[in-house]
């Protein structure tokens, strides 16, 4: 199922659209209320969720999940154009936007058709959520490393842009400490097997701040996150925020180095 977004794109720089030629791969998921909020939407970490489940499917189905396994991402982009909430089953089709020879820009489309239960029996619209990851493939090190011919001519074919390069969506340097700084408290099960802070696990800090600016998320909304330095297990998070507008900066503070940024922008209206 391909949604298409009927308003003008509600976001700048919007993220690049399939080529009609690229293949995809598409996978549906049931929506759990473990992934969404007291108010039935689908929150951030739950998204993120759903894009590393279909990331790891993926790899899974391809010829090349032996020869290019590993990858982490460095950022991630969230384009909340209709919310979808629960109940709902959404379907994921993820592609290649663009790439080099080290990294690609992965692209997920998220939409849902609602349906209606006891708790939700008002009818909704159909959910649409526009995402851009930024994926860097590594080593058994960790290292980045050259991605496989075979795996290269495949993600190629599914876009024109073949010189990819890293730019920062957050150029704001970190502010001062004005007093307001808090702890977010890290729980074991927040690990990966790798010893690295899971990436839906960034996002429940942000869903502790969006409590606070609901206005955000009540309308079309993006949300980033770039990760700067691994989290590991035994850390200590300090969460430095500042609301600006129709935007809430977030910067992720790990013995006084900043680990990862946020920014959540209300779309203007």
């Amino acid at each position: 199922m391909l949604l298409a977004v009927t308003s003008p794109y509600p976001f700048t720089p919007a993220l690049e659209d399939r080529l009609e030629r690229a293949r995809f791969y598409e996978a549906s998921y049931r929506v759990r209320t473990g992934d969404v909020d007291q108010q039935m939407r689908v929150r951030l970490d739950g998204t993120a969720r759903y894009l590393q489940d279909i990331a790891n499917d993926n790899i899974e189905a391809t010829d090349f999940h032996d020869s290019d396994p590993f990858w982490i991402v460095r950022r991630t982009v969230i384009d909340v154009i209709e919310p979808i909430t629960w109940p709902a089953t959404v379907t994921l089709q993820r592609w290649c936007a663009a790439l080099s020879t080290r990294w690609t820009n992965m692209r997920v489309r998220i939409t849902a058709e609602h349906e209606t239960n006891r708790f939700n029996p008002e009818m909704r619209p159909p959910g649409l959520i526009e995402t851009e990851a930024f994926w860097i493939n590594v080593n058994d090190k960790g290292m980045p490393s050259r991605i496989t011919d075979e795996a290269f001519e495949m993600l190629a074919a599914m876009t024109d842009e073949h010189r990819l390069r890293w730019k920062t969506m957050h150029p704001t340097p970190l502010p001062d400490d004005d007093g307001t700084d808090r702890v977010h408290v890290l729980r074991s099960t927040d690990f990966d097997p790798f010893r690295h802070l899971n990436n839906a696990a960034y996002w429940e800090a942000v869903e502790d701040e969006l409590l606070d600016h609901t206005d955000i998320v009540d309308a079309p909304h993006r949300a980033v996150i770039e990760y700067l330095r691994p989290i590991t297990p035994g850390s200590s998070i300090v969460l430095r925020r500042r609301r600006v507008g129709d935007e809430l900066l977030l910067w992720m503070i790990v013995d006084d180095q900043v680990a990862a940024t946020v920014s959540v922008t209300r779309a203007a209206s």
